[in-house]
């Protein structure tokens, strides 16, 4: 299920440039103006990660980063056919970004025994997952 990932190369458009992929396309819209997205259309996800830690914020970046992640995912497969159609065939299966790798628990989910102890137990939020369901759901309900 690597296509489901933000770093999955894919092209597309959002808001009017176009990106190599989701996490390009999410990482730029950190930034507070259109000459500072424009360098992110040209990064691959992982100079894109890079150089999105070293913006500075847009002001509402906090209350906008979901509803901007949603958007962006839904881009990312509403123009890219092959890529739709896989992502419709995970049914109604949960979808969780496994983020045991870097410790993410805020848009994914840490299985390590550190962040377990670190969170009381308790699984990561795991924003991304929920964000690609919220886009499959809407995807499916369009094409009803």
């Amino acid at each position: 299920y690597g296509f489901l990932s933000n770093f999955y190369n894919c092209s597309f458009s959002y808001r009017g440039l176009t990106y190599t992929s989701s996490e390009a396309a999410w990482q730029a819209q950190k930034c507070r103006s259109e000459e500072e997205k424009k360098k992110f259309t040209t990064k691959t996800p992982a100079q894109a990660k890079t150089a999105g830690r070293r913006v500075k914020l847009r002001p509402d970046w906090e209350a906008v980063k979901y509803t901007l992640m949603v958007e962006v995912c839904y881009q990312k497969f509403i123009q890219n056919p092959t890529l739709r159609e896989k992502f419709l065939a995970t049914g109604e299966a949960e979808i969780i970004e496994d983020t045991t790798g870097w410790h993410d628990n805020l848009w994914g989910q840490c299985s390590c025994s550190k962040c377990k102890i670190k969170n009381g137990g308790e699984k990561g939020q795991n924003l991304l997952g929920k964000a690609l369901m919220e886009v499959r759901k809407k995807i499916r309900e369009e094409n009803q």
